[in-house]
């Protein structure tokens, strides 16, 4: 017994240190197969059986993640984010107004559409925009970063993490909307304070010229039928449909339709994002089984100490696994507002944070622009501890 329990403790080790790397260092897998492959482990070594390893999956995050990415897909292709970046930039006559149009226009889209998608998707337009206009990519790029994270603190659907904790918790959209807006919004005017401050090229006030041509497709009746079916969704989660179901119908309501082949749908759906999902869930059973959540309870104590360990975790091991951990040692809502918001904001603090700033800066490569761990950091640093914070001190009783 004590020889499986080393062992199972060896593979969980080696798990959370895969997923804090992306990979483990010899072997060619990323954070899916990682979690795929500790979880299988797990099964081998008896710490559950196949059937509580199913039984540990959360239906309703993985429905509910899944409707999302089948709705930016239809989205994606409909050129509905490529027509919101057009709109949104051609409305900035100087660095200063790029800059904070940038940030809340990147920062609600994330929120209602996914970070990772927006980082994927906004990146070679503000490139292409910044090579145009003869600026500085720099520090929008960095922007980018920032609002993608921060912004999608607002919403469920902001990013993964905020999704498991709507999925466990059972907060209401509205309810999670109104408690996190604030800190979100005011999180994205500290980021253009910042940058303003550390470069003095964005607080110029001279026009800038006429924005060059995006280039994107629009396909106006792709775009119809998925703008209804978004509105829908937001609406049916307004008034507490559940959203996991909601996303489902949704998904289905777009599936449906003669003009795109599904397979172009699954396609654009992050599979790698669902099986990492389902792994860490069993993983995170296995923690549970073993008895070493207890030893995380010392974190968790207080509201404070459940931020930090929020914050601490993300950074350690990513910020779905970090909320996974912890999700068993949260009682009452404000707690896993908390945790929704120290798990989201921690990804500002290094380049390596979070995944959408993994994205940006591999599409700042691409095209020569290069954003170097330090340059990061001194943005990045001030802004989480400005944000955390702020989130703190709003949710403080």
């Amino acid at each position: 017994m004590e020889a499986r329990e080393a062992l199972s403790l060896l593979v969980l080790l080696l798990t959370y240190l895969g997923l804090a790397l992306g990979g483990l260092p010899g072997y060619r897998m990323n954070r899916a197969g990682v979690a795929l492959v500790g979880a299988s482990f797990l099964v081998l070594l008896g710490v559950l059986d196949l059937g509580e390893a199913w039984a540990a999956l959360d239906a309703k995050t993985l429905t509910f993640l899944f409707g999302v990415m089948v709705l930016n897909a239809h989205l994606g292709y409909a050129g509905f984010f490529g027509l919101a970046a057009e709109g949104l930039l051609r409305l900035a006559r100087t660095p200063l107004a790029l800059l904070v149009l940038l940030t809340f226009g990147a920062g609600i889209l994330s929120a209602l559409f996914l970070n990772d998608t927006m980082a994927l998707l906004l990146t070679p337009l503000l490139l292409s925009i910044a090579r145009g206009l003869g600026l500085n990519p720099l520090p929008y790029l960095l922007a980018l970063m920032g609002a993608v994270n921060t912004g999608s603190l607002m919403t469920p659907t902001g990013n993964p993490q905020n999704i498991v904790v709507a999925s466990l918790s059972g907060l209401s959209y509205l309810g999670f909307v109104q408690a996190l807006w604030l800190p979100a919004l005011l999180g994205l005017l500290l980021q253009v304070l910042l940058l303003a401050l550390l470069y003095p090229e964005v607080r110029s006030l001279r026009p800038l010229p006429p924005l060059p041509p995006l280039r994107y497709r629009l396909h106006r009746p792709l775009l119809r039928k998925g703008l209804l079916v978004a509105l829908g969704l937001l609406l049916a989660f307004l008034l507490g449909y559940p959203m996991a179901q909601g996303a489902l119908v949704a998904a289905g309501l777009l599936l449906f339709t003669r003009r795109l082949r599904s397979e172009r749908y699954f396609l654009r759906v992050d599979w790698e994002l669902l099986v990492m999902f389902g792994g860490l869930f069993v993983v995170t059973e296995g923690v549970r089984r073993l008895g070493l959540v207890e030893a995380l309870l010392p974190l968790a104590q207080s509201p404070l100490g459940l931020l930090l360990a929020a914050t601490l975790l993300s950074l350690l091991v990513s910020n779905v696994p970090a909320v996974l951990l912890l999700a068993p040692l949260v009682g009452e809502e404000r707690g896993w507002l908390l945790l929704a918001g120290g798990s989201t904001l921690a990804g500002n603090l290094t380049l390596l944070a979070s995944v959408a700033n993994l994205i940006v800066a591999e599409g700042g490569v691409r095209e020569g622009v290069r954003v170097g761990f330090l340059e990061h950091l001194r943005f990045g640093l001030p802004l989480t501890l400005l944000t955390l914070a702020l989130l703190y001190l709003l949710l403080a009783p």
